[in-house]
């Protein structure tokens, strides 16, 4: 009796070994090998197509355009460029219980009034999704559930049911009969992909992928499973607050850059039309360390309050802890500002906080987070109408930031007197609105501008 040979694929990007190793070789993640059988039928996708292929002049193309549909959720659409584009593939990744499946549910919602609808799923019963539509106030003959986990069913479902859009919740509970292998390894996850793609391309379905994300926060799977997708979306929120942020990583179909703002309720997830009002309603007046700075996010510009606390340490090693910026980033402001300004926080904590839950990484932010370390170390506030964005070179200069014209006017419609820029930035202003600029060179004219 034979032996079944089995390889070792990495759960990360894919790669295989005859043996187990401790570290994938290829993308160095650790423990990420896990053991399947080699042998095995060829799947769907691995068999010989029997239809000539021609390729064709670039010049003899027809441009067909994109075909897209309108969600009637401007924040999704926003971040898919505009709608969803028909036939095409759409992998959406978070956190266990951040909102994805009532996220999906909500869309299916608005897209069975113009069309079919498939909504799969291989994690809840059709009894349970039924008692979240209603909750979500769904009630529509177009839309249609369906508890399965063989691919196989799900397209013969999609064959007799003929919907305009399919969603999978989720990539990882699938599987194909073709392969051995249990739902959710690193073959079956990509076999399901490639076919939900190949399926959806040519019958002109556009289709919903769900995936788990694994601890470091990457969707689980091979990494290949992101490439074979035209979309990748990540559902982000931090835990204990309700908002929530859809951000592209991936779009064949649009830029990366947009994000959509939701806040979650009782009656599921609420779109947030101006989010720098929300962030800012709470915002104390009159604190030291308490700034509001402005960070771009694709064409909409987003003002947070950003908090710092300085504060004598007595445990010898000085703590750095910050919440929504990068910490090695606040460390490396921290030494342009002793070195370039001055101060010294050898025997000082610093803790940093974006409001509201809000992971800030446009480096138009620095300017702001220095002002907040040094007004929370002098005790002196910051107005409570001035906005601070700049970005801070290693040599103590102020950079200029994109589309500053567009901040601006932001603040301005928000009530805001006074900005903080940098100077460079106010040679290209052709108008300068009724806000008072005050431009800066480096973080000693800063110094200088905050100072009492």
């Amino acid at each position: 009796m034979s032996k079944i040979k089995s390889l070792f694929n990495c759960q990360q990007c894919g790669s295989q070994s005859p043996k187990w190793m401790g570290r994938c070789p290829e993308c160095g993640t650790w423990n990420s090998m896990v053991e399947e059988p080699e042998g095995r039928e060829p799947g769907w996708t691995d068999r010989p197509t029997s239809s000539a292929v021609e390729a064709l002049p670039f010049s003899q193309i027809k441009d067909t355009g994109q075909d897209r549909r309108l969600t009637g959720i401007e924040e999704f659409d926003r971040v898919l460029g505009g709608g969803i584009v028909r036939g095409s593939v759409t992998l959406i990744g978070g956190d266990p219980g951040i909102g994805k499946s009532t996220l999906l549910l909500m869309i299916s919602g608005k897209l069975a009034s113009g069309g079919k609808v498939l909504y799969v799923s291989g994690e809840e019963s059709l009894p349970q999704i039924k008692l979240r539509g209603e909750r979500l106030g769904l009630a529509s003959d177009s839309l249609f559930l369906l508890s399965e986990t063989s691919l196989e069913n799900v397209f013969q479902a999609v064959r007799k049911i003929n919907p305009t859009f399919l969603i999978l919740d989720s990539v990882q509970t699938l599987s194909v009969p073709e392969l051995s292998s249990p739902p959710g390894s690193v073959s079956q996850v990509k076999e399901v992909a490639v076919q939900t793609m190949v399926f959806s391309k040519k019958n002109g379905v556009s289709s919903f992928l769900v995936g788990h994300v694994t601890k470091e926060g990457a969707i689980a799977g091979p990494r290949v499973l992101e490439h074979i997708v035209d979309t990748v979306l990540y559902f982000e929120g931090e835990k204990g607050y309700p908002y929530r942020i859809l951000r592209g990583v991936k779009n064949r179909f649009g830029s990366t850059r947009e994000i959509g703002l939701f806040e979650m309720k009782e009656e599921g997830l609420v779109e947030i039309r101006n989010p720098s009002e929300l962030f800012l309603s709470e915002r104390p007046e009159n604190v030291p360390g308490s700034v509001v700075v402005s960070s771009l996010e694709g064409t909409r510009p987003l003002l947070v309050e950003l908090q710092a606390l300085a504060t004598p340490g007595y445990l010898g090693m000085p703590r750095r802890v910050a919440q929504g910026v990068d910490s090695n980033r606040l460390s490396l402001l921290l030494a342009i500002l002793e070195k370039r300004g001055g101060f010294h926080f050898n025997d000082q904590d610093v803790f940093v906080n974006v409001v509201g839950g809000i992971r800030l990484h446009e480096p138009s932010v620095d300017l702001g987070l220095l002002a907040a370390v040094i007004s929370s170390l002098r005790e002196v506030p910051v107005g409570a109408g001035t906005l601070i964005t700049g970005e801070v070179g290693l040599a103590g200069e102020v950079r200029a930031v994109a589309d500053i014209a567009t901040r601006l006017k932001e603040a301005e419609k928000l009530g805001f007197k006074k900005a903080i820029i940098p100077a460079r930035n106010l040679e290209f202003l052709s108008g300068k609105g009724n806000l008072d600029l005050v431009p800066v060179k480096n973080i000693e004219e800063l110094i200088r501008v905050l100072s009492p």
